[in-house]
């Protein structure tokens, strides 16, 4: 394999269904190869909103793995604070002015074909929001992961509503289980300067 097939190899999107056996662990050491070697802040956005059934699974991620107490990562998107359309300029202001240079994993539904339906697919570079409802909003992420929800190509709106509230929150547990193996194993890797233990003195001889 040349140079150029190897990078191609390497940035190629995964695409895996939500049932498969280790499916977290599949996805997470994709995610994993793509995060820089060097220290950053590292953001969780997970996009949509809770008044869609499909729409829900961005911040039903959110939901579920700011419930494991994170270390190195900050999850914005959640069911009570959902990031979607109407305030999605505001949150990246923020994350901006409260983060030097993040790195983003960006989380969000879409639509796709019937047979892929229940797929997680991990993408290197950013997210398109909106993109199956024709919304024209900013991109967000150095990565990211979507979920395939339902079928598109006809009334994506009315889709998203009746979505199966049971396949959103499988696959949102199956996110939150990704992220979860990503933040573990950035404390895996964390480096921990050593420190000089002070020297212990009998009181007697003092």
């Amino acid at each position: 394999m040349n140079l150029k097939q190897h990078f191609e190899s390497k940035n190629k999107p995964l695409r895996v269904l939500h049932t498969e056996k280790n499916v977290d662990k599949i996805i997470s050491d994709k995610l994993i190869s793509w995060l820089p070697k060097f220290p950053k802040e590292y953001v969780v956005v997970c996009v949509g909103t809770d008044r869609s059934t499909g729409d829900a699974l961005g911040p039903l991620t959110g939901s579920l793995f700011s419930e494991t107490k994170p270390k190195h990562m900050t999850v914005y998107g959640t069911l009570h604070e959902p990031v979607h359309a109407t305030n999605l300029n505001e949150r990246l202001k923020v994350i901006n002015d409260k983060h030097h240079n993040p790195f983003i994993i960006a989380v969000d539904a879409c639509l796709g074909k019937s047979s892929s339906v229940g797929c997680i697919i991990a993408n290197n570079g950013p997210l398109k929001p909106g993109a199956a409802l024709n919304k024209s909003l900013p991109e967000l992420g150095d990565v990211h992961i979507t979920g395939v929800v339902n079928v598109s190509g006809f009334m994506e709106y009315s889709v998203l509503q009746n979505t199966r509230l049971s396949i959103v929150k499988d696959m949102a547990k199956t996110l939150a289980a990704v992220l979860t193996v990503i933040d573990n194993r950035l404390t895996y890797h964390r480096s921990i300067p050593a420190v000089i233990t002070p020297p212990q003195y009998n009181q007697e001889t003092i």
